[in-house]
């Protein structure tokens, strides 16, 4: 979704028309080379490296446009080569062999080679460096070893088809590195220096009053892919977006990373001021524990849909996040390549979700209630919620609505580590209002949240047992072939929405805006913030005739 505010398109018309009339050609500009953007980034710098970026927003921005990957990942969440030409995949699935380009070569001029792969992977091993565990266990668990210079292979211990996704990290230069050691590391000069294989190389750092306020960086002459047309880009630090859309006002900056719901309104005022909303990588839901002995009424999917239609989500949406959100129809991100369209939609119908309760047996008890009851238990339960202004207002709102129908639901607020750590991985909770995030994973894999396996120490906070789902997300998992995945998890999503193990909410959405004097920029879905910045090398901000035009048609008589 965009937001566009052209001026001048009917003068810049009436030009061409002159000028095609006044040379028998059409003018035709092409975008050129040239131009320097300058975008405010919320937050500060801390390391520009792929393996020490992980919890740092604004250094993983700036090292998407430095350092190259294995792979990057469409919109769709499909995979495509970016260092790697061509990769093949043996038939169980073990194997995967990688050709790295050929012109590759680091901004300093050494060719890129598959040394300097494995030299990453070693430092995304290492326990002595900021990486996530998961990542650190997985590749702990992948063999891998160069064929030659430009070819590399890897060794899975089983087959696993969602294996791209751990390939999107940025490759770091084995001959810069290899004498320093992964503690040193951390500290290294290189950080704040970096030497990278992507479109743009690093220019300098820019320091007021002894404090990093920017970086600058250059298009890259050499680079292997499509050369980007804006020749230089710098990034400013600012603290929060109200502060960035300031700067912007005094022409200090052209793009701000993000608008934020709190200066939206203010930001849409702005007429040369271009908004680009895409969905982000999380899903807001509510996990309803089908094992607890105090909440037996979960176990009934009859009650689950009741409670699901009994949801004013769309008020949700457009009161409590201003529109910034999408409804969610299931666990799968719409746009993604596994994205089941024929999905079921749950419509808001409290009067439908009261007449389920009463085909359930639950009605109103004789001593004037208003909390319905069956066999004497109450329809009540308490539900956990992360302690935040926003989260607050869903949470109440969905108190609410339940309570229309007769519904009682008691609220608690948590800190998100509290809730997580000892509500929800102990499964000692009834109902708990929460996020799933799935930032940098653009392969959907639902396996880690539902499957039986993952019941007693997993992510599957639900507990929901079921043998046929488990059997569909078991074959995707080991299963190359999308189409066939694809299958699968359309499956999934129909028992999914059958069933309804979690109340899928909203999937909330990101906001980025550039200034209208950059063209050709567009933005879809996200799976981290960094992937606005995906057709970079579309962008530019100069353009001219081509030199040729195109011959006007000569009427006929």
């Amino acid at each position: 979704m965009v937001v566009l505010l052209a001026l001048g398109a009917i003068g810049v018309l009436l030009l061409s028309q002159r000028q095609a009339s006044q040379t028998g050609k059409e003018a035709v500009n092409e975008p050129q080379a040239g131009g320097l953007y300058t975008e405010a980034l919320i937050g500060s710098i801390n390391r520009l490296n792929p393996v020490l970026d992980y919890y740092n927003s604004p250094d993983y921005d700036i090292d998407q446009l430095i350092y190259s990957r294995l792979v990057r990942f469409d919109n769709r969440g499909l995979p495509h080569g970016d260092l790697a030409q061509d990769w093949g995949i043996s038939q169980d699935g073990k194997v995967y062999n990688f050709a790295i380009r050929p012109k590759a070569v680091w901004h300093d001029g050494q060719p890129v080679t598959s040394d300097d792969v494995l030299f990453t992977i070693d430092l995304l091993r290492s326990q002595d460096l900021p990486v996530p565990p998961d990542v650190q266990q997985f590749w702990n668990q992948v063999e891998v070893q160069a064929l030659d210079e430009k070819t590399l292979q890897f060794h899975l211990p089983e087959p696993f088809s969602p294996f791209l996704d751990y390939l999107n990290f940025g490759i770091l230069p084995k001959h810069l590195l290899e004498n320093i050691s992964p503690a040193d590391l951390i500290d290294a000069p290189f950080n704040l220096q970096p030497v990278g294989s992507g479109p743009y190389k690093f220019q300098n750092l820019v320091v007021e009053n002894g404090k990093v306020t920017g970086v600058a960086l250059q298009a890259f002459k050499e680079y292997y892919g499509a050369k980007p047309f804006i020749e230089k880009i710098n990034f400013k630090y600012y603290p929060d977006s109200a502060t960035a859309l300031a700067a912007y006002k005094q022409d200090e900056v052209m793009g701000i990373s993000q608008i934020t719901p709190d200066i939206l309104p203010e930001a849409l005022k702005e007429p040369a001021l271009n908004l680009f909303t895409g969905r982000l990588p999380n899903l807001s839901l509510v996990y309803l524990n089908l094992n607890n002995p105090q909440t037996p009424f979960f176990q009934d999917p009859v009650v689950r849909r009741a409670l699901m239609m009994g949801i004013n989500r769309r008020l949700i949406l457009d009161h409590l996040l201003g529109g910034q959100g999408i409804l969610a129809n299931g666990p799968i991100f719409p746009e993604n390549w596994a994205y089941y369209e024929g999905i079921q939609q749950i419509p808001y119908d409290p009067d439908a979700a009261v007449q389920l309760l009463k085909s359930a047996g639950y009605t109103f008890p004789a001593s004037g209630a208003q909390v319905r009851s069956k066999d004497g238990a109450a329809l009540s339960f308490e539900m956990v919620y992360p302690d935040t202004e926003i989260y607050t207002a869903i949470a109440q709102r969905i108190q609410s609505d339940w309570q229309k129908l007769g519904v009682q639901v008691k609220l608690t607020p948590l800190t998100y580590d509290d809730m997580v750590a000892n509500y929800l991985e102990k499964r000692n909770y009834q109902a708990a209002l929460a996020e799933m995030n799935f930032d940098r994973a653009p392969d959907p894999d639902p396996y880690p949240f539902w499957h039986q396996a993952q019941i007693a120490s997993g992510q599957n906070y639900s507990q929901w047992d079921d043998r046929q789902v488990s059997e569909y997300l078991e074959q995707a998992r080991v299963t190359v072939d999308y189409a066939e995945r694809a299958k699968r998890y359309r499956n999934f999503q129909v028992r999914f929405m059958n069933e309804l193990p979690a109340l899928p909410l909203f999937y909330p959405v990101y906001t980025y805006a550039v200034d209208q004097q950059v063209k050709g920029v567009s933005m879809g879905p996200l799976y981290n913030s960094a992937d606005r910045f995906d057709g970079i090398s579309s962008w530019y901000m100069v353009s001219g005739p081509t030199g040729k035009g195109i011959p006007t048609p000569t009427p006929k008589p």
